[in-house]
C-alpha cells in the first residue's frame, strides 16, 4: 500500500499540472470505489477552479471553493496528468477533465486503481471528514516530537511498534517506516510503549523524521513522469536496514535479525542492537 511518502510524491507531481485550473467535466465510470462516490463529486466539481492539492496523512484533497475531493490510493491506485484523448483503460474508474492552459492542451486527471480499496469523496466548506477527524500529527510537522510520544505513551502496555504505527497517534507511519526508525534509534519492536525513556522517545522521533525525509526526496527524482501517458508515481528505493531482512546479517553487528509478527504485521529487529 502506498505510504505516506508515496503519497506526498503523487501530490507534488500533480500540483503543478492540476492547480488552478478549471474542471470541466467529471466521468464516474462505477458508482463506487471502496465506498459510493457521493453525487456532489459529479455535481459540484465541474466549472470549479482547483485551487490546491493538499495531502493529510495518506489521502489527497483537491480544493475547491464549494468543498473538497477526498482521495485516496487504498492498495494499488494511481493518479496521473494525461492528454485528455488518451484511451481508456482497465481499471481506469475517474477522469476530473481539465480545461487548457496556455500551449497546455485539455487534460485529464485519471484515477486508476484495480483492487478498488482507495475512494473518491467529498468533504464540505469549513468541514472536517469523519476519516480525518481523529488522525494524529503529520510526522514532519512541528507538533510531532520526541516530548509529545513520550506524554501520548505513558501508561501504554502495547508494543512500542504498534503504538508508532496508531494513525491516531501520528499519522503516515507505516510497517515499513517504523521498523526501519526503531532500528536506526537501537529500540526493540517488542518493548512496552510506556517504558521508553523521553530521549530515546526524541531518538526515534528524529529517525522517523530522517528516514519520511529522505524517502520523500526519493521519490521527487521522477517528478517529470506524471505528466506522461504511462507515468507512474516514482516509487522510490529505501536502503533497507530491517524490513524484509529477517535472517540476513544486521548491518551493525553481523547477528541475524530476527523476524516475527507484531500487531498481524511482520516484524524485523536486531536482539542486540534494539533493545
Amino acid at each position: 500500500m502506498p505510504e505516506l511518502p508515496e503519497v506526498e510524491t503523487t501530490r507534488r507531481g500533480l500540483a503543478p499540472h492540476v492547480e488552478g485550473r478549471i474542471v470541466t467535466d467529471v466521468v464516474l465510470r462505477r458508482p463506487d470505489l471502496r465506498w459510493p462516490i457521493p453525487p456532489e463529486v459529479a455535481r459540484l466539481l465541474p466549472g470549479r477552479r482547483i485551487d490546491a492539492v493538499r495531502r493529510r496523512a495518506k489521502y489527497l484533497l483537491l480544493d475547491t471553493e464549494v468543498g473538497s475531493a477526498l482521495l485516496h490510493l487504498g492498495m494499488s491506485g494511481s493518479l496521473r496528468v494525461l492528454p485528455a484523448a488518451t484511451p481508456v483503460a482497465a481499471h481506469d474508474h475517474v477522469d476530473i477533465l481539465l480545461d487548457p492552459r496556455g500551449r497546455d492542451p485539455l487534460r485529464v486527471l485519471r484515477f486508476n486503481d484495480p483492487r478498488r480499496f482507495g475512494c473518491l469523496l467529498w468533504q464540505a466548506p469549513g468541514e472536517t471528514h469523519e476519516l480525518l477527524r481523529d488522525l494524529g500529527p503529520e510526522p514532519l510537522s512541528d507538533g510531532f516530537d520526541g516530548d509529545y510520544l513520550f506524554a501520548r505513551s505513558r501508561g501504554r502496555t502495547a508494543p512500542v511498534k504498534t503504538f508508532l504505527m496508531d494513525q491516531g497517534i501520528v499519522v503516515g507511519v507505516g510497517n515499513i517506516y517504523a521498523a526501519e526508525a526503531l532500528f536506526e534509534a537501537g529500540i526493540s519492536p517488542l518493548r512496552e510503549a510506556g517504558r521508553v525513556s523521553r530521549e530515546r522517545y526524541r531518538s526515534l522521533a528524529d529517525a522517523v523524521k530522517r528516514i519520511l525525509a529522505h524517502a520523500i526526496e526519493r521519490g521527487g527524482t521522477t517528478l517529470r513522469d506524471f505528466i506522461s501517458p504511462d507515468g507512474l508515481p516514482g516509487y522510490f528505493e529505501l536502503e533497507l536496514s530491517a524490513y524484509g531482512r529477517g535472517g540476513a546479517p544486521c548491518p551493525r553487528c553481523g547477528r541475524p535479525l530476527k523476524e516475527a509478527s507484531i500487531g498481524q504485521r511482520t516484524t524485523v529487529w536486531c536482539t542486540r542492537c534494539q533493545r
